[in-house]
């Protein structure tokens, strides 16, 4: 489960370390994937049938 800070970013500020589940099953962290270009794309469930 994602644990959230109430910290608050300023632009140019690192993004803090969280953990998501992916559409294939595994666990994502910010961390694994540090040095590389990273895009997070959400979609809501609402219209989706999800």
């Amino acid at each position: 489960m994602p644990i959230f800070s109430t910290a608050q970013l300023q632009k140019g500020d690192p993004a803090p370390e969280f953990n998501l589940p992916g559409s294939d099953g595994k666990t994502w962290k910010l961390s694994d994937l540090r040095g590389k270009t990273v895009v997070i794309a959400w979609f809501p469930k609402a219209f989706t049938g999800g």
